[in-house]
């Protein structure tokens, strides 16, 4: 690929350091995602400007105006601290006119509300656990196709945000209680869904018309306490204190060939379906009689060294360098009016 112009957006306060830093700082920094994606494009000789985004859009026009960039490089994940506003970001960046990395608005927008997304896979035919929606200041009134145990999530936030043990509910008053959780701390609608109790995997998938899937990636919890649910709480996720106590991991998941196979399939089925582009994770649980549930699509997801989805990537023979690259070559083949 020859060189290109690069603008990444980064969420003010996560903007990289210029200089290289030592591994260990990188490693733990909150920009650290940031840095492994800027610092791999300068070393593969592309020009690169850096911007912080918060609450505001001029600084892109403005850098745009300048800089002139023949891609931009999103790593925002939010717009105001609202998630559902990250799409918003990106129909700004299709109004400008510049080639983008990552997801478009439209996908954006079906996957990140997680019952308007199990709504369409659903009626794609694909697995998804039953649920309901309960808005804020509603109280939950579970219908009789809902049994316990059931999990409660916040209906749009990802990474884990809000997820404890005490997600995973078995009675009316937990229940109740978690909602309300929902509702006060994280202020937005909950979700909640049949629990799945099974294998926890993942899929990276990438593409606009052909797809790639990269092998599929478990979460293990080796050494979680049996009464506990096994499942991807706030902690497993980020804290490493807690994944070393406890034995938590990812890594390439011991399945069958037609297992992984079928994983793979379903996955592809789910990026389609909520009309996905550039590069995303597929969530999914598996119960011991192999049956598959699809939880939920992260688009644009983490895309440090080390993590899931470079790590499976990784395995599929596709380096970290290639892994950027090959992202800015589907950004720069995607059109808006692929949509139409």
């Amino acid at each position: 690929m020859k060189p290109q112009r690069v603008l990444a957006l980064v969420h003010k306060g996560l903007e990289p350091p210029d200089e290289k830093v030592d591994k260990a700082t990188a490693q733990t920094a909150e920009w650290r995602m940031e840095y492994d994606v800027v610092r791999t494009l300068k070393v593969l000789g592309h020009e690169i400007s850096v911007i912080g985004v918060h609450d505001d859009l001029t600084p892109i026009k403005k850098t745009m105006d300048e800089f002139k960039p023949t891609i931009t490089f999103n790593l925002i994940e939010a717009f105001d601290d609202i998630i559902v506003f990250d799409q918003n970001v990106v129909s700004y960046l299709e109004l400008l006119k510049v080639p983008y990395t990552g997801c478009n608005p439209r996908g954006l927008t079906l996957s990140r509300d997680k019952a308007l997304a199990k709504k369409l896979m659903a009626y794609h035919r694909i697995p998804v656990p039953d649920f309901l929606v309960v808005p804020i200041g509603a109280k939950p009134k579970l219908p009789k196709r809902l049994q316990y145990p059931l999990i409660v999530k916040s209906l749009t936030y990802e990474s884990s945000t809000g997820i404890s043990q005490a997600s995973v509910v078995t009675s009316d008053d937990q229940l109740g209680k978690r909602v309300q959780f929902i509702h006060d701390t994280i202020m937005t609608p909950a979700i909640v869904e049949e629990f799945i109790d099974g294998r926890e995997l993942y899929c990276g998938v990438m593409g606009i018309d052909r797809l790639q899937t990269f092998p599929v990636w478990e979460m293990s919890f080796a050494k979680l306490p049996e009464n506990n649910w096994k499942i991807a709480t706030e902690r497993v996720k980020w804290s490493v204190k807690y994944q070393k106590k406890h034995g938590i991991d990812t890594a390439l998941a011991g399945l069958t060939d037609d297992q992984a196979a079928e994983v793979q399939h379903l996955s592809k089925r789910v990026y389609r379906a909520l009309d996905l582009s550039g590069y995303a994770r597929i969530d999914l649980r598996m119960k011991p009689d192999g049956q598959l549930f699809v939880i939920e699509a992260n688009p644009n997801p983490q895309l440090a060294q080390g993590e899931d989805f470079a790590e499976s990537a990784k395995r599929a023979g596709v380096s970290y360098a290639k892994l950027i690259e090959r992202i800015i070559s589907l950004g720069l083949q995607w059109r808006p009016s692929r949509m139409a």
